[in-house]
C-alpha cells in the first residue's frame, strides 16, 4: 500500500515546538513533492466564537498574519507551496475538524509535541494530545 502526502497540514502557534513541526512538515513535503497547510487558530472565549464578527483582536490578528507569512517564507526557502490559514475558535478542536473536512484534502497532521498553552503537560500538549485522538488522518507529532 502506497501512502501519497501530498497535503500536509502543519498547526502553527508561534511556539519552537510549532516551528520544528513545520520544519518536518516542508521535510516531508520535500520528499513526497507536496504542499503544506498552515493552520493558526486563536482562541477564542467559548462565548464570542458564536458571533458573526468574532472576538479578534486586530494585533493578535496581525501577529498571526505575520506568523503565517514568515512560514511561507521558510517553505519558499525549500521550494515548498505553503498555503496559510486563520481561522478563530478551539484549538484542538478546530484543527481536527480541518484535517478531517474532505474538501481540504489532508493527507497527514503534523503537530509540535506542546505549544504555547498555558499548563505544561507532562508528557503530550493538551492540543496535539486532543488532535491525536480525533483526527481520522495521521497525525506525526514532533518533539
Amino acid at each position: 500500500m502506497v501512502i501519497k502526502t501530498k497535503k500536509i497540514l502543519v498547526p502553527l502557534d508561534g511556539s519552537k515546538n510549532s516551528i520544528r513541526g513545520l520544519d518536518m512538515a516542508i521535510h516531508i513535503a520535500r520528499q513526497s513533492q507536496g504542499t503544506v497547510v498552515a493552520l493558526a487558530v486563536k482562541t477564542v472565549p467559548g462565548i464570542y466564537a458564536i458571533h458573526p464578527l468574532g472576538f479578534l483582536d486586530f494585533n493578535s490578528m496581525n501577529d498571526v498574519k505575520k506568523l503565517l507569512s514568515e512560514a511561507k517564507v521558510r517553505a519558499a526557502k525549500k521550494g515548498i507551496d505553503l498555503t496559510g490559514k486563520a481561522i478563530a475558535g478551539d484549538p484542538g478542536y478546530d484543527i481536527a475538524r480541518f484535517a478531517n473536512n474532505k474538501k481540504n484534502g489532508i493527507d497527514l497532521v503534523v503537530i509540535g509535541a506542546r505549544g504555547m498553552g498555558a499548563a505544561k503537560e507532562i508528557f503530550l500538549g493538551s492540543v496535539s494530545n486532543y488532535v491525536l485522538h480525533k483526527s481520522k488522518k495521521p497525525v506525526l507529532v514532533v518533539k
